[in-house]
């Protein structure tokens, strides 16, 4: 209960540059969940069906691989479709490798949207909460000018005191926001990295397996 209250105190004492940053970190909280629990679905579904195709690829099974593909959602059914709808029309390689690399790149900016707003929003919360501390500080100044002199050291003291808590606040949520942009950075650049990685064993295992004549 004496947390909540010292909580609620330094947040009280803040002003109004207090509320915009709790926005933003409440925009930048959901982003961050979002992103997080989307990344780690994509991850584990697109894991899921190349453990599917694999066999099959290696059987030569393309018509069953085509049809899982068709039924799938997944960023690397979006990239093998296109790699497959090519190899049907050409059998050079840098044309189907071409193909995915197409399918690739319509495929990484939905792995990637939103996250920079992160980076934004911490940048956002440090400017407001700096924002917050200099209006304070003016007014602490304003204020003083007008007070007895035997008070002005304690009163500017105080409001020294008050105006750099949107500073700490500011500097409170922005660091966390940091911290979970560069998480999903990296969570985004593994995923990214496992696509290509699958695209080139399947464009290997084509060039081996050509479509024609497969079952």
């Amino acid at each position: 209960m004496e947390l909540y209250n010292t909580v609620v105190g330094f947040f009280q004492s803040g002003g109004l540059f207090m509320y915009p940053i709790m926005v933003v970190l409440a925009l930048g909280l959901a982003i961050a969940i979002e992103r997080y629990v989307y990344l780690s679905l994509a991850r584990s579904r697109n894991q899921r069906l190349w453990n599917k195709l694999m066999p099959l690829l290696k059987e030569g099974k393309y018509r069953q691989v085509a049809a899982d593909i068709a039924s799938s959602r997944t960023a690397i059914s979006h990239i093998f479709s296109y790699g497959l709808s090519r190899a049907r029309t050409s059998r050079r390689r840098d044309d189907v490798e071409i193909a995915m690399e197409e399918g690739l790149m319509e495929t990484v900016p939905n792995l990637e949207k939103r996250t920079p707003y992160l980076a934004t929003f911490a940048n956002i919360a440090t400017l407001l909460g700096l924002l917050g501390t200099i209006i304070g500080l003016i007014q602490a100044f304003t204020a003083v000018s007008s007070s007895d002199p035997a008070e002005k050291a304690n009163m500017l003291s105080a409001s020294i005191s008050v105006a750099m808590n949107t500073t700490a606040f500011g500097l409170m949520v922005a660091i966390p926001l940091l911290l979970i942009y560069a998480v999903l950075q990296t969570k985004t650049t593994q995923l990214v990295d496992s696509l290509e990685m699958a695209s080139v064993k399947f464009l290997n295992i084509l060039t081996e397996r050509p479509i024609a004549g497969s079952q």
